[in-house]
């Protein structure tokens, strides 16, 4: 006999038994579990179908069937006799929450394709930080692909050195690097790199460092990858700390406490004693901690040094200032004392990214993930100067497209970072920070006049010229770009200002090493993000734009491409 089964499927699991054909109503009642949910259909000869498909299953003999609901759980059938289908149980083991379920994100919205006869200018802050690209690490050497919100192209981009100029000294405190390719993404565009390398004063140039350790010790810092790495990586630091600096150590668990004095760099001992006693427990003040931070800070204040609080947290702030604004408001005051604040995240779980990345960018500082103690001595050891010492803030950065070249452009990246055109020339208006040595890199992707790569049509009553099918000429400008950036100690912003000629585009060989290595990270963040602008390109494809770069930059380099592998087959 033939029995026609239909489930309701809800979120927490299986559902209602809608019919069994040739049962009595009232038996039909019996087996069903109600919920809501979409329709799914489920047979005794093979797993689940697709939702909403009727499909005939036999029962000639009497036997226990498991079957595997698109969800995940379980759904058990027994055939009571021969020819009649009883229901054995109707269960559901709800469905495992994904690892990242309690974790939070800025949402994101991709920035779009602009006209350049409607929108010629493009505005935004430069962003050093990069935490995302080793959170995306965590996530896929853990086994699932990250969030989209989690991935921000340019925090992945802006992971990895470049081989641009240097700058010049410290009142000009940085080069401007630019080159153009085509896009591997898209034969009919072309890519925009523009680079920025901070100055690096020799070792021996150092500026003096005032630095108060802020670490979380609440209870859901105990694991592993959490206090314990944290306490492991400000052991890395304070190896590289002289006797003119000076070290403070606050901790926050329900109550915040001072664990350590500001001490000097050549009493190593003493700090790292303090250190090694941290422990895990309680709930989280972290902004009571941030006060006396900051105390701890204008105290052993250094003038004309790096002052600098260190934030370590899995960003869960629970107790204390629960206003954000008062929080935002106080860390403003004390980055225009001259104490900027850095941000180290950790963990996973209740990890509360939008939080420390704010914090970070309010007070003049910078944010990065550790994952790994490999990625604490990358920060804090190898990239130092580029996390402690600040050689030039407010650094904002402004295209100009030229409309007779150029059609459409879109940023890739910095959806969080974009400014108004007035907010250029607007110095009370806050940007990001660069540090000693740092690289920051900003991919635009860009159609020319006439080619095929342009998405938007011209309008039908303000006709823009960029119908036009010739190629356009080379022998103009085909962008301009300003930069706006002040010295640590100065209120007034300088200007730089660099054409952008023609013949670069005319002129596009194979791309050298720093513009294929942007372009391969930068295909990867949009695969990662759902690939709305990658076309038809795919993982196979950023795999062997990565290993087609001779300067392979090492580890770092072939660690891209195994993420990129994993990535590829943790795929639906």
């Amino acid at each position: 006999m033939n029995r026609r089964l239909r489930l309701m499927a809800g979120a927490a699991g299986v559902a209602l038994l809608v019919g069994i054909t040739g049962c009595s109503e009232n038996r039909q009642q019996d087996y069903a579990q109600e919920r809501t949910g979409d329709v799914a259909t489920v047979t005794d000869t093979g797993p689940l179908v697709e939702p909403g498909v009727d499909v005939i299953a036999t029962a000639p003999e009497a036997e226990l069937f498991a079957r595997e609901s698109t969800d995940g759980s379980i759904a058990q059938m027994q055939v009571a006799e021969p020819g009649v289908m009883d229901l054995y149980s109707l269960t559901a083991a709800p469905a495992s929450p994904p690892p990242t379920a309690g974790e939070r994100y800025s949402d994101l919205d991709e920035a779009g394709i602009f006209s350049v006869a409607e929108a010629p200018v493009s505005t935004f802050s430069i962003d050093v930080d990069t935490g995302a690209y080793a959170n995306v690490r965590r996530m896929l050497n853990a086994g699932y692909l990250p969030p989209e919100d989690a991935v921000r192209i340019e925090e992945l981009i802006n992971y990895f050195d470049y081989a641009y100029a240097d700058a010049p000294d410290s009142n000009h405190p940085f080069s401007i690097n630019t080159a153009v390719a085509r896009t591997p993404w898209n034969e009919n565009t072309y890519l925009l790199q523009v680079g920025l390398k901070g100055f690096e004063p020799p070792v021996a140039e150092r500026l003096a460092a005032n630095l108060v350790f802020l670490v979380d010790v609440s209870g859901s810092m105990e694991p592993q990858d959490k206090l314990p790495l944290v306490k492991s990586a400000l052991r890395l630091l304070v190896k590289e700390l002289r006797a003119e600096d000076t070290v403070a150590l606050v901790t926050y668990a329900g109550t915040s406490g001072i664990a350590l004095e500001p001490t000097s760099g050549a009493d190593r001992a003493t700090i790292l004693a303090a250190i090694d006693n941290l422990g895990a427990g309680g709930s989280t003040n972290g902004a009571g901690g941030i006060v006396d931070a900051y105390a701890l800070a204008e105290r052993a204040m250094i003038a004309g040094g790096a002052n600098r609080v260190i934030l370590a947290t899995d960003g869960d702030f629970n107790v204390g200032i629960v206003d954000q604004q008062q929080l935002e408001d106080l860390i403003e005051a004390k980055r225009k004392s001259g104490i900027a604040l850095t941000t180290l995240g950790v963990g996973d779980g209740n990890y509360n990214e939008p939080v420390l990345e704010r914090l970070a960018d309010l007070g003049n500082g910078n944010y990065a993930y550790l994952d790994t103690l490999r990625e604490a001595q990358k920060v804090l050891v190898k990239e130092m100067g580029a996390t402690l010492f600040t050689i030039a803030k407010d650094v904002k950065i402004q295209i100009e497209f030229n409309p007779a070249i150029v059609a459409e452009y879109r940023l890739i990246g910095y959806e969080n970072r974009l400014l108004e055109r007035e907010d250029f020339n607007n110095d009370r208006i806050d940007a990001g920070e660069i540090g000693a040595g740092h690289t920051v890199t900003a991919l635009y992707e860009i159609a020319l006049v006439g080619s095929d790569g342009r998405m938007v049509d011209s309008l039908h009553f303000q006709p823009d010229g960029n119908e036009a099918t010739d190629v356009p000429s080379f022998s103009q400008d085909f962008a301009f770009l300003r930069l706006r950036y002040k010295l640590p100690d100065e209120q007034a912003s300088r200007l730089i200002e660099q054409t952008l000629p023609g013949t670069m585009l005319a002129s596009v060989n194979d791309p050298d090493a720093d513009i294929a290595r942007a372009a391969a990270v930068a295909a990867f963040g949009q695969l990662l993000r759902g690939g709305n602008h990658a076309g038809t390109f795919e993982y196979d494809d950023v795999i062997a734009l990565a290993r087609s770069i001779e300067d392979r930059a090492g580890g770092d380099w072939d660690e891209f491409i195994d993420l990129v592998q994993l990535a590829e087959a943790l795929q639906p």
